[in-house]
C-alpha cells in the first residue's frame, strides 16, 4: 500500500503544491522562492528519506511570511494523508543531530493530537538570506497543527544561526522517518491504547 500525499492549497497569497511519499529514497524536487527554505525543505526529504516535491508561488513582493506559512500547512497536510491509518507504525521517533558547534535534539509522537514543544538559543540572527529566522518555530507551528503531531524540538546550544536551524531539520527529517517506518513486529497493530491515533 502507497503511503503517499498531496496537498494543494491556494489562497489569495500562495499557490502551493505538495506530494509527498514516506517510503521513498529521499528524492526531492523543492522550489518555494525562499533559496534557505528550499535548503531546509530538501534536507527534510533527503534524511527523511521522503520522495518530496514543493511547489509554491507566493506574494514575495510582501515578504516571505506566508510563502513560508502555507508551504509548511500544506506538507503537514499531506504528511497525515500519507500516514493513512498509521496501523504497524513504530509511532514514536527521536534523533539528535549535531551541526558543528549547534544541536538539535527532535523527538516526535504521531498520536493524532497536535502539540508543539520549542527552544532554539537566543539572539540569533535574524535573517539567513531572505528567510527570518523567527519562521522556524512558527514552521513547525503549522506543520504540527496540520500533521496532527506531539512534537518537542529543543537546541540547547548553537551560535551560528544557518547551523542552528538546519541541525532542526536534519533532526526532525530523522525522528519523523523512524516514527512512520512500518515495525515489522507489529503489522496490522494499532501502537495506540485508545484503539485510534
Amino acid at each position: 500500500m502507497n503511503r503517499v500525499g498531496r496537498v494543494e492549497r491556494v489562497t489569495k497569497e500562495t499557490s502551493v503544491l505538495v506530494e509527498i511519499d514516506l517510503d521513498g529514497s529521499g528524492k526531492v524536487d523543492v522550489s518555494t522562492g525562499v533559496g534557505f527554505y528550499d535548503h531546509m525543505l530538501d534536507q527534510l526529504g533527503r534524511h527523511g528519506l521522503f520522495d518530496l516535491t514543493v511547489k509554491t508561488e507566493g506574494d514575495l513582493h510582501i515578504d516571505s511570511h506566508h510563502t513560508i506559512e502555507d508551504t509548511a500547512l500544506a506538507l503537514g497536510a499531506a504528511f497525515k494523508q500519507a500516514l493513512g491509518d498509521k496501523v504497524g507504525i513504530y509511532r514514536f521517533g527521536n534523533c539528535t543531530v549535531p551541526l558543528d558547534e549547534s544541536l538539535a535534539q527532535v523527538t516526535v509522537d504521531l498520536s493524532g493530537r497536535p502539540y508543539l514543544v520549542h527552544t532554539e538559543p537566543e539572539n540569533m540572527a535574524p535573517m539567513i538570506g531572505e528567510y527570518d529566522t523567527t519562521m522556524t518555530r512558527h514552521i513547525l507551528e503549522s506543520f504540527v497543527a496540520q500533521a496532527q503531531i506531539a512534537l518537542h524540538v529543543h537546541v540547547p546550544y548553537g551560535r551560528n544561526a544557518h547551523h542552528i536551524v538546519e541541525c532542526q531539520f536534519k533532526a526532525l527529517a530523522r525522528a519523523l522517518r523512524y516514527a512512520s517506518e512500518r515495525d515489522p513486529r507489529a503489522a496490522g497493530i494499532l501502537p495506540s491504547t485508545k484503539g485510534a491515533l
